[in-house]
């Protein structure tokens, strides 16, 4: 190719990778379901974003290690205390109940679906038994789920991904020492691929200790570190033993995440942002290498694999898994409504595939096809069908906002009254006694000690909550809280403005989102609240009273947006509730 034709391909597919994850983020849809048809089409009707083409002999190996990061941050965002008891015993079940039978039903039914040889059907069995967090994550997110159950699908989908990866190498390696025939899988080559990626990690661990612990370096060279780290110990793991780094780099997050007193910096936003452009350039890239030519020949038998897998397969899994758990009869029903497959079974069929035709194997190439079909097919399945299931069986959480309000001064207490009466699910948190006998008093959900330890934990997410407001007397601690909670809640961390003349040693000089604008004020509220003024809920559409001043809006479909400088009340629709600030009272 020319030089303008690879600058062609590659601004186009990062193009691709990055709008359709824009678009599904305005139709509130998980961005695979337009990766897929996307890099499909624009292979289909054009060369230029081809990966063989593009990166040649390198698009196996970039493919590898950028699977490894993706992991690596999977690794980051597991938390061992939510690891016991009921759900490591599933997790433990979903992965080996879910290899044996996914692997063992493929080789059963793929030699009569596709006409191939056994070998291929266990290729292509290995390949499927994997899910990942890549599409399990944007789903829950899609669904929100009840937190046990979300635990239990990240976990078996993090770890599930770098097993998969080891198995397929150990079963590639076998149909090709066993000439080409069915093969024998090398139970041994299982278990040192699993030691060789654990001793990665290891050494992983350590070396990110190290620099982050010793050397103590910054954000931006400890970013890096972490980045440099991960490539170098996967691809030393995947040159002694194929997709043993993928082992290594779950490791290596798993292991940094859960070392006490190791100050991880900034996972956010430089890994979030690198781990969902990778995503959609992998995506983009390796649906541009499946063929329609190739694709017409097995989409019918695809077609019934993945009902096979989607109607009997995951949901016998997961009731053999959950039996005699302390998970409910919704929460089991979900679990086995939800095996997608995404891009390490993407990854790892791109490269066996092209290996085993190259080699002769007959049927060979019938491999990355069936493998696309099936993540298309479950991909689609579970996104259109897991928002209903869920709240059919009654699993998934209010659609409401579910904001936490620091802070126990009388009008904070009364603020939250206010939002709850507009629809809001409010919790609250203060650290006096006093403070948390007016919440309790006022009939709102006070929320535990170490719920709080967890929102201030840099490495830890606050589950269920949608956004935090920070509302203490304290100028400083807001400031501070909100910087250290940013990372560990789903939706965005506010605080309540600090007075013009603030002598706080940090909230007068901290950027961050600011409540009310500049003119409410922490003590502005306070003093007209103590004065005799109130909070009032009323529809958007009635009549503002004089001198109320609006702080925030609760939108039909149950959001909850404060007012603040940079997003003041526009735009609000005339269904939706609006709370307000009224005047104080004249005296006398």
């Amino acid at each position: 190719m020319s030089e303008e034709a690879i600058l062609l391909g590659l601004g186009l597919t990062v193009a691709l990778a990055v709008g359709c994850q824009v678009l599904a983020s305005r139709l509130r849809v998980p961005a695979l379901i337009l990766l897929l048809p996307a890099g499909f089409t624009a292979g289909a009707l054009t060369d230029d974003i081809h990966p063989d083409l593009l990166l040649g002999p390198a698009f196996s190996p970039l493919v590898s290690l950028s699977v490894a990061i993706i992991l690596y941050d999977a690794g980051l965002g597991l938390d061992l205390r939510h690891l016991k008891g009921a759900t490591r015993s599933v997790v433990v079940r979903l992965m080996v109940l879910g290899v044996v039978l996914t692997w063992g039903t493929v080789v059963g039914t793929g030699p009569a679906l596709f006409g191939v040889p056994v070998a291929v059907a266990s290729m292509i069995g290995v390949i499927l038994v994997v899910s990942g967090p890549t599409v399990v994550g944007p789903l829950l997110e899609h669904v929100r789920p009840s937190g046990g159950v979300r635990r239990v699908l990240m976990w078996e989908g993090s770890l599930i991904d770098p097993v998969g990866g080891i198995l397929g190498a150990v079963v590639f390696h076998s149909i090709v020492s066993g000439g080409l025939r069915s093969g024998h899988f090398r139970l041994g080559e299982f278990f040192a691929g699993v030691t060789l990626g654990l001793v990665g990690g290891a050494v992983g661990a350590a070396l990110l200790w190290f620099a982050l612990r010793r050397l103590r370096l910054g954000e931006t060279l400890g970013t890096l570190a972490q980045l440099a780290t991960v490539v170098a110990v996967a691809a030393g793991c995947d040159m002694a033993y194929d997709d043993t780094g993928l082992i290594a780099a779950i490791v290596t997050g798993l292991t940094v995440a859960n070392l006490p007193g190791l100050d991880m910096p900034a996972r956010r936003p430089f890994f979030e942002t690198l781990v969902q452009l990778i995503i959609g350039l992998l995506f983009i890239s390796i649906s541009a290498t499946v063929t329609p030519k190739s694709v017409v020949p097995v989409l019918l038998p695809a077609l019934a694999l993945v009902a096979l897998l989607v109607l009997v397969v995951r949901p016998l899994v997961a009731l053999l898994s959950t039996v005699r758990t302390e998970l409910l009869a919704g929460e089991r029903a979900f679990v086995g409504w939800m095996a997608p497959r995404g891009i390490v079974a993407a990854s790892t069929a791109t490269t066996f595939s092209a290996s085993l035709t190259t080699a002769g194997l007959r049927g060979a190439g019938k491999i990355l096809p069936v493998t696309f079909l099936v993540i298309v097919g479950t991909v689609l399945v579970y996104a259109l069908t897991a928002g209903p299931f869920a709240r059919r069986l009654g699993v998934s959480r209010p659609a409401r906002a579910r904001p936490l309000l620091v802070g126990g001064d009388p009008w904070v207490v009364d603020l939250a009254r206010a939002l709850r009466d507009a629809g809001a699910d409010v919790l609250m948190w203060a650290g006096g006694a006093r403070e948390r006998e007016r919440i309790e008093a006022a009939g709102i959900e006070l929320v535990a000690g170490e719920l709080m330890a967890t929102a201030t934990d840099p490495r830890a997410r606050l589950e269920g909550v949608t956004s935090v407001f920070l509302l203490t007397a304290d100028d400083d601690f807001n400031a501070l809280a909100s910087i250290v909670m940013e990372d560990s809640v789903e939706g965005p961390v506010f605080r309540v403005g600090p007075p013009p003349d603030s002598e706080g040693v940090v909230a007068p000089y901290t950027a961050g989102r600011t409540l009310f604008g500049g003119r409410l004020v922490r003590h502005a509220v306070a003093d007209r609240h103590e004065r005799g003024a109130r909070f009032h809920v009323q529809p958007v559409s009635a009549p503002r009273p004089p001198g109320y001043d609006a702080l925030f809006v609760v939108r039909r479909d149950g959001a909850l947006e404060p007012v603040t400088e940079a997003a003041p009340l526009a735009g609000a629709a005339p269904e939706d509730t609006v709370v307000l600030l009224g005047p104080a009272p004249p005296p006398g």
